[in-house]
């Protein structure tokens, strides 16, 4: 594999990683803004303005844009995230050039027709209603809402009917052309692709993009923390727990990963093995930690019966505290190995390959090689995912959040309380 990077004189990035081996090509634009930059009259406009690329331009109707790459085979897509937004394709060698012209002309000229964005608005709408009708989509909202107060982090992507209801054309060039310059922007390319093609495609079609950055969105505050209960009527009781992580550049985020994944990544985990295969309290349970870049999520995510919740919670925070303390290293060995095969995996496929390109040059700079992340994996130590795991319970209190029915629920979220008196306790030793 070989890695190429250039950038124009309009800041904006061109990131390639040829692969000899495919006949296939997978490319995109990566804008650095997402849900955190938006105003609270913007509210889920990010979201839209990605509905909206695929809509029509000056030149092309919507249905002229999909018809064009799906003649030749091609397919696009596109997506919104709290720090990024992404539109892509997948082609053959050969539709390359034409994959880009179509991903700049949606970006460069987007007709924002009146009847398109009214029909697009009522889309999301229906959107917003399904993720309601969806127990843990609701229940992360509320999690996101206590850990993030007041802020755009806490705010669900998709916006709300009201929010929707006042956007207009003007609204959404407006923001365009704030948030999409091209010292934030990349476009990364992987598979069948030549470097130098790729980029003079680039320098042709995304001209028009201004050389200045777009404002920054205001620093993220993670919350107090405490705890909420929505009541539901709901067969199950979904429970969450969230801790303040750490950001993208923070040296210890290899070791609290490896941590995370011991806790509950995957079927050899703690949490799943004592608190479904020994206890059989749930089907679902997991955590994750997603880093930004000022800050971090630390994530648990589990569903029970409501009558069984507050032993579930009890179970969780006992084993978290105790895992801190107790790690193996037959734990962190078989946790470095599953990070280290998902990320050569994730090498196989030219999708996943863009993808992690255009991320790390929004977040690094420059792409990071294969053999830097594996020797950031490798470093980690017993005593380095020890201490990342004592810095998590002891940066914040947690944040937790149940739905469901049932007057366990008050009972389940006051024993997450025993994160914060634990690792208090424990300092005063």
């Amino acid at each position: 594999m070989s890695v190429e990077m250039s950038k124009l004189a309009s800041g904006l990035t061109v990131v390639t990683d040829e692969m000899p081996h495919l006949e296939t090509a997978a490319l995109g634009v990566w804008a650095g803004v997402g849900g955190r930059d938006e105003k609270p009259n913007e509210h889920g406009i990010s979201h839209l303005l990605e509905h909206m690329a695929f809509k029509g331009t000056t030149k092309r109707s919507s249905r002229e844009i999909v018809e064009e790459i799906e003649a030749v085979g091609g397919d696009l897509n596109a997506g919104t995230s709290t720090e990024t937004t992404s539109y892509y394709a997948r082609v053959l060698k050969a539709d390359v050039p034409l994959a880009l012209d179509v991903l700049a002309d949606i970006l460069a000229n987007p007709a924002f027709e009146p009847d398109e964005l009214e029909r697009e608005k009522n889309v999301i709408v229906q959107e917003i209603g399904a993720a309601q009708d969806t127990p843990d989509d609701v229940v992360f909202e509320h999690l996101n809402e206590l850990c993030y107060p007041d802020q755009p982090m806490g705010r669900s992507l998709l916006g709300t009917a009201k929010t929707l209801r006042a956007f207009n054309r003007d609204m959404l060039r407006g923001y365009l052309s704030t948030h999409y310059r091209g010292p934030d922007m990349v476009v990364a390319a992987a598979g069948a692709v030549n470097h130098a093609q790729v980029v003079a495609e680039v320098e042709k079609r995304f001209a028009s993009f201004e050389g200045t950055p777009g404002p920054k969105p205001q620093a993220a505050q993670f919350g107090q923390g405490g705890t909420k209960v929505v009541h539901r009527e709901l067969e199950q009781a979904h429970l969450t727990l969230a801790l303040e992580g750490v950001p993208q550049s923070d040296p210890s985020l290899f070791s609290l990963q490896v941590f995370t994944n011991i806790l509950g990544g995957g079927m050899s985990s703690r949490l799943f093995q004592e608190v479904r295969e020994k206890r059989g309290l749930c089907y679902s349970i997991y955590t994750f930690h997603a880093p930004y870049t000022d800050t971090g999520f630390f994530g648990l995510y589990t569903g029970t019966d409501p009558a069984d919740a507050p032993e579930m919670m009890e179970v969780v925070v006992d084993i978290m505290n105790d895992a801190v303390e107790t790690l193996t290293e037959a734990e962190i060995a078989r946790a470095k190995a599953q990070m280290k095969a998902g990320l050569l995996m994730a090498l196989e496929s030219c999708s996943s390959r863009a993808e992690q390109l255009a991320r790390h040059v929004l977040a690094y700079g420059r792409p990071q090689t294969v053999q830097e992340l594996v020797a950031r994996i490798d470093a980690v130590s017993i005593e380095s995912a020890r201490d990342a795991a004592r810095a998590l319970l002891s940066r914040s209190r947690p944040a937790v959040v149940a739905l469901g029915s049932g007057r366990g629920l008050d009972t389940a979220v006051s024993f997450a309380e025993g994160l914060t008196r634990a690792r208090a306790k424990a300092r005063l030793h």
